[in-house]
C-alpha cells in the first residue's frame, strides 16, 4: 500500500488542520515514524484526535496501524519508482521507459491495495449474480465497457452503458439478486453515484472500483476495491490510472473464472467458437 500517495490524493479534499498534519507526513515520512501520536500532534499543529480520524479516513483501524504501513514504507522509498511526466521533445525510446514505469508503478502500488477478502466477497456476488450492471464514465466507462465484454462471453447477463440516463433506467429495475460495479477512479464522478445508489436502493449488491480512501462512490458500496497511481495533471490522458483499473477488473475476471472453472470454460470455448464459425475470424483461445 503507497500510503503515501493516497496522501498526496487527498490533499484538496482534507480539512485546513488535517491537510498541515497530511504536508508534515509527506515531508517528514522518516521522522513521524519514529513519534508516539500525541508527538506527531504537537509537531503538526493538530491534536491526537484529528490524528486518529486521519488514520481511520484512509481505512486503518488506529494510529499504530497506519504508522506500521508507514514505516514499511519509507523503508523501502530508495528503491520506489517514481512518476515520470510528459516532456516535449523527449526520445522516443525514453517515451516507452516512462510510460512502462509508470504503468508498473500503478499496478504495483493497487497490488499493495488490495483486500483479499473484499476481492474474494466481489467474486461470489459476481457469480451468484442474475444481472450485473457496470456504472462508468469516461476513462472508467471504458473500463466498464472492457469488463462487460469479459463477462458476456462467459454467459453473464451483463449490462454496460455511459449514457447516464441509461445507467439510472438500467439500476431501477435491478432486484436483489442483483450486482451493480460502479467504477470511478476519483470517486466523486455524480453520474456514476447516482447510479449506484438507485441500484442500491432496488437491494442490489454495489461494488465500487475507486482510488483509495473516503470516496462519495465508495460509501454507496458493501464491496469496496481501491486502485491508486500517483500521475496528476492533463498530460497524462488517465493512463497510469486507467492500468489499475484495468487490473483490478482483470484480477476479478480470472478469479472468477479460475473458482468456477468447470462452469466458465466451456463456456468461453463456446463463445470462442461461435464467432470463429460465425465471423470467419480466428480469435486467439481462451486459456
Amino acid at each position: 500500500m503507497s500510503v503515501l500517495n493516497a496522501i498526496r490524493e487527498r490533499m484538496d479534499s482534507l480539512h485546513p488542520k488535517e491537510k498541515e498534519l497530511a504536508q508534515f507526513l509527506l515531508d517528514q515520512p522518516q521522522q513521524a515514524v519514529q513519534m508516539t501520536i500525541l508527538e506527531l500532534a504537537q509537531h503538526a499543529g493538530s491534536s491526537t484526535a484529528t490524528v486518529s480520524r486521519f488514520c481511520r479516513s484512509f481505512h486503518f483501524q488506529n494510529f499504530a496501524d497506519f504508522k506500521m504501513r508507514l514505516a514499511a514504507e519509507v523503508a523501502q522509498q530508495p528503491a520506489a519508482m517514481q512518476y515520470q511526466d510528459i516532456v516535449a521533445g523527449n526520445p522516443l525510446a525514453e517515451i516507452v521507459s516512462a510510460i512502462t514505469a509508470n504503468h508498473l508503478r500503478s499496478i504495483t502500488d493497487t497490488t499493495r491495495l488490495l483486500d483479499i477478502e473484499q476481492l474474494e466477497a466481489a467474486i461470489a456476488a459476481l457469480h451468484s449474480a442474475n444481472r450485473i450492471d457496470l456504472y462508468g464514465s469516461g476513462t472508467s466507462g471504458m473500463i466498464a465497457d472492457d469488463f462487460y465484454h469479459k463477462l458476456i462471453r462467459i454467459g453473464k447477463a451483463a449490462h454496460s452503458s455511459s449514457d447516464p440516463h441509461l445507467q439510472l433506467t438500467s439500476a431501477a429495475s435491478l432486484t436483489s439478486r442483483d450486482v451493480a460495479v460502479g467504477i470511478s477512479y476519483s470517486g466523486e464522478t455524480k453520474e456514476t453515484i447516482n447510479a449506484l445508489r438507485v441500484a442500491v436502493e432496488q437491494g442490489a449488491t454495489a461494488i465500487s472500483i475507486t482510488r483509495f480512501g473516503h470516496t462519495t462512490l465508495a460509501e454507496q458500496a458493501s464491496i469496496r476495491l481501491f486502485t491508486t497511481s500517483s500521475e496528476a495533471g492533463m498530460r497524462r490522458g488517465d493512463m497510469a490510472s486507467r492500468m489499475a483499473q484495468l487490473h483490478v477488473v482483470d484480477i476479478l475476471f480470472t478469479g472468477l473464472v479460475s473458482e468456477h472453472f468447470d462452469e466458465y470454460v466451456p463456456r468461453l470455448d463456446h463463445s470462442f467458437h461461435m464467432v470463429t464459425q460465425y465471423t470467419g475470424k480466428e480469435e486467439r483461445k481462451p486459456t
